[in-house]
C-alpha cells in the first residue's frame, strides 16, 4: 500500500493528512479557502487520494498553515514512497492555463531542491498572500526530499499562474511516483539508494 498518514501539531497548526498515491477520497479543509481550491486541483490532476484537516492560527495570517501543510504533504510523499522501489522517479509537464504556461519537472532523488522561476503579478488572490505559494513548495520539497523545478513560461493572471503551478506539479509528481513494471521493484538509481 502506497499510503501515509501524517499528524503534525505545533503551537501554530494542528494537521491531520492522509495520502494515497494510487487514488481515493479527496476531502480538503485547510482553513485557507484558496489553498483548498489548489489542493483539490492537485489531488485531481495527480489522481491522488488526499484527505486534509488543518486548524491553524489564520487569525494571524495564512503563513503557518500553508507552510506546515506543505511540510506535512512532503512527509506523506516520503513515507508513502518508502525506498522508492520501482517508481519512474522523474516527471515533467508543460501545462497551459489560459494565457499562463507553466513548466514543472521533478526528481524524487532523495535530495531537496526547489527552483521557483515565477513572476506573480499580484500580491493577493482574494485574501490569499501569493508569496505563500513558494513557501508551500519549499516545505514540500524539503520533506519529500525531491528536486522540483517550477518555471513560468508566460502568464498575466495571478490566479491562472498559481493554478497552473499546482496542476502542472501534480501531473509531474504523478508521472514520477508511478510504478514502472520494467524496474521490477528495483531502486531507480545506480547508487542502489535514493
Amino acid at each position: 500500500m502506497r499510503t501515509a498518514s501524517i499528524k503534525r501539531k505545533t503551537n501554530e497548526t494542528d494537521i491531520a493528512l492522509v495520502l494515497d498515491l494510487d487514488g481515493g477520497k479527496t476531502c480538503i479543509d485547510s482553513g485557507v479557502g484558496f489553498l483548498n481550491h489548489m489542493l483539490t486541483l492537485f489531488a485531481s490532476h495527480g489522481r491522488f487520494g488526499l484527505e486534509l484537516c488543518c486548524k491553524g492560527d489564520t487569525d494571524v495570517d495564512d503563513h503557518h498553515s500553508v507552510e506546515d501543510i506543505g511540510i506535512a504533504l512532503g512527509q506523506a510523499f516520503s513515507e508513502a514512497l518508502g525506498e522508492k522501489r520501482g517508481i519512474k522517479r522523474y516527471g515533467s509537464t508543460i501545462l497551459p492555463m489560459d494565457e499562463a504556461l507553466i513548466l514543472t519537472a521533478v526528481d524524487f532523488s532523495g535530495r531537496a531542491h526547489l527552483t521557483f522561476d515565477v513572476s506573480i503579478p499580484a500580491q493577493k488572490v482574494g485574501t490569499f498572500d501569493t508569496e505563500l505559494v513558494k513557501e508551500f513548495w519549499l516545505g514540500f520539497v524539503r520533506n519529500a526530499q525531491c528536486s522540483l523545478h517550477i518555471r513560468e513560461i508566460s502568464g498575466d493572471n495571478t490566479h491562472h499562474i498559481i493554478e497552473g503551478i499546482f496542476k502542472s506539479a501534480a501531473r509531474s509528481i504523478r508521472a514520477a511516483v508511478a510504478v514502472d513494471p520494467a524496474l521490477k521493484g528495483e531502486i531507480p538509481s545506480t547508487k542502489g539508494k535514493l
